[in-house]
């Protein structure tokens, strides 16, 4: 049973881009009940004063790596607190679905920053299942935060398929039951609602473990005949495909594109990541842009691009991000992450110094990271005067090379020197510019994966907070974001949430416009003692959510999530509604 509410006095945004509306809300048994300019007082409702706020729908994050913090923490705090009420799971080729717990545990934590010897028992525990409908059945006992969608990883299909150690050895390929089972896994996963299929091209991506350590993720080494016969499935059910192209070469994105056209067939609904405005390279833009007129206006496909409505800043401690494996020299250092003495002779070894050099100096090969150590800050170091510096300040203030510097703090502090950049999105008028684009789905926010590199949990509030500032400047008005942030990504991902209506479900957020302000800009360091004790993870604290709620019950209050939140269910599995 949930409590009868009634929400007095804000200004409604039902989610569907229409202007708002001065109106009253009634949530009765988990839905929206009645929408009216002034209801009548109701002894039996809890009435929350939203004078002054705006009433919106939940937002959807569509891109998070939440499948292990479902099972350590299921309340997902984190994103609730800032009025996020659906998140999408099993994104990039990895999910928790099909593969034993081990092969799941090398294929998620190295990839996505968490510490596999916290992630391993918890799946070792609690993972008894190797099918979409039993990790489906784990799921509905969760006492969830928000609603959860997923994606089937194809990573996570391969590896079930053909093992671990065959998955990823380039010479092989899928033989035809091996090929069958991961179509009849794919094909159950879409009979119980999942979203799609989530695959990888992009070799960054590497595994954990004493098995097949550093090598790239199973999807990575799939050919054009098992993605075709996939993708053959994903397009007759009207599924999704998610991906990421190869960003080091950069070319197989034609392809992507070509396998989402129409061409006298179905469209295959594809989403890649992601659009940015890169600092590395300022012409990505522009390019990703045409790719995907290219497929939906030439071509007739149905394809969108990812994108981060923030700028893009990352936090290291000492070299460990996956920024670092898209070159050759970080990425031997990366391999050595398991033998700290080895990977400080490494730093200091000449021959990998003159490599490292060239790699961070090559400037025309494509690249995410700018490697501008100009363009850098530290933050926390166990030499104190090199704080609130760059390092090319550093190596300035020691009469030395910025490169020589750089590796030199690597070599002596390791992971206590911790240091932050912005890649992308920097520019604020290009930023509102890809808020506004058409083939883009507002998100990859990451959320639940690389907790110290990155905190991207609020974006929503902040996308709210760039367009409100910029006013009659920003090609978006308010209710258009809010519709991007809500209805526009459930229509497409055909889930039934994201917009307010009677009948609806009453999945809501009151905003104080007030507090938009530089505050939810800040990330900061907070203990994550699901992790472990002395872990800390990067976190947005600053919320403009007076309220939000999940089924009509209401989990957060002025930025605080209760105590309920994550011991009681208050999301759903969201089924896609495809066919």
């Amino acid at each position: 049973m949930t409590e009868t509410l009634l929400l007095r006095g804000g200004l409604l945004y039902d989610g569907t881009g229409a202007p708002p509306r001065a109106a009253d809300l009634l949530v009765q048994d988990g839905r929206v009940a009645r929408i009216q300019p002034e209801l009548p007082p109701m002894p039996e409702a809890r009435e929350i004063d939203a004078r002054g706020c705006w009433v919106t729908p939940g937002f959807i994050d569509i891109h998070t790596h939440y499948d292990a913090e479902v099972a350590l923490s299921p309340g997902l705090k984190e994103s609730v607190r800032h009025g996020v009420t659906s998140v999408v799971l099993g994104s990039c080729s990895i999910s928790f679905v099909a593969s034993e717990a081990e092969d799941c545990a090398d294929m998620f934590t190295r990839v996505e920053a968490l510490p596999r010897e916290r992630v391993l028992p918890v799946l070792r525990q609690i993972k008894t299942w190797n099918d979409p409908a039993g990790w489906r059945a784990w799921l509905e006992r969760q006492p969830l935060g928000p609603n959860v969608a997923a994606f089937l990883g194809h990573s996570d299909l391969r590896c079930r398929a053909m093992g671990l150690l065959r998955s990823v050895d380039r010479r092989l390929r899928p033989n035809e039951d091996e090929l069958g089972l991961m179509k009849r896994l794919l094909g159950e996963a879409l009979d119980i609602g999942m979203l799609g299929m989530s695959s990888m091209t992009n070799p960054w991506d590497r595994l954990d473990g004493d098995r097949a350590w550093s090598a790239p993720l199973p999807s990575v080494f799939a050919r054009g005949a098992e993605r075709r016969a996939l993708e053959a499935l994903l397009r007759e059910r009207g599924a999704v495909n998610q991906s990421a192209p190869n960003l080091v070469t950069r070319v197989n994105v034609l392809g992507m594109v070509l396998a989402s056209a129409a061409l006298g067939r179905r469209p295959l609904k594809t989403t890649l990541i992601t659009m940015m405005d890169l600092k590395a390279d300022p012409y990505v833009h522009a390019l990703t842009r045409t790719l995907a007129w290219l497929a939906n206006r030439v071509l007739g496909g149905d394809f969108r691009w990812q994108a981060l409505p923030v700028p893009f800043e990352l936090f290291y401690d000492g070299m460990d991000s996956v920024l670092f494996e898209e070159f050759p020299a970080g990425q031997a250092i990366r391999d050595l992450a398991r033998d700290p003495a080895g990977r400080t002779l490494a730093l200091r070894d000449p021959a990998w110094r003159a490599r490292f050099r060239n790699d961070m100096n090559r400037r025309l090969s494509p690249r995410v990271w700018h490697r501008d150590l100009a363009d850098t800050l530290i933050l926390d170091c166990p030499d104190p005067s090199t704080v609130h510096k760059s390092f090319a300040q550093v190596a300035a203030d020691r009469g030395a090379d910025v490169v020589d510097t750089f590796v030199d703090l690597l070599a002596e502090h390791d992971r206590a020197l911790r240091w932050t950049t912005t890649l992308a999105n920097h520019r604020p008028e290009r930023l509102l510019q890809i808020m506004a684009e058409p083939d883009v789905l507002i998100g990859f926010a990451d959320s639940g994966a690389h907790l110290r590199n990155m905190a991207f949990y609020n974006f929503p509030l902040r996308m709210l907070k760039r367009v409100h500032e910029a006013g009659s400047n920003s090609p978006l008005t308010v209710e258009a974001a809010i519709h991007r942030l809500s209805a526009e990504p459930a229509r497409w991902f055909n889930l039934d949430a994201g917009t307010l209506h009677e009948g609806a479900r009453a999945d809501l957020v009151v905003i104080d416009p007030s507090r938009l302000d530089d505050s939810i800009e800040q990330a900061v360091l907070a203990p994550f003692p699901e992790l472990g004790e002395g872990f800390d993870r990067l976190v947005n604290r600053g919320s403009a959510t007076r309220s939000v709620l999940v089924a009509g019950q209401e989990v957060v209050v002025d930025g605080q999530p209760l105590p309920t939140l994550g011991s009681r269910r208050t999301g759903s599995f969201l089924e896609a509604r495809v066919g």
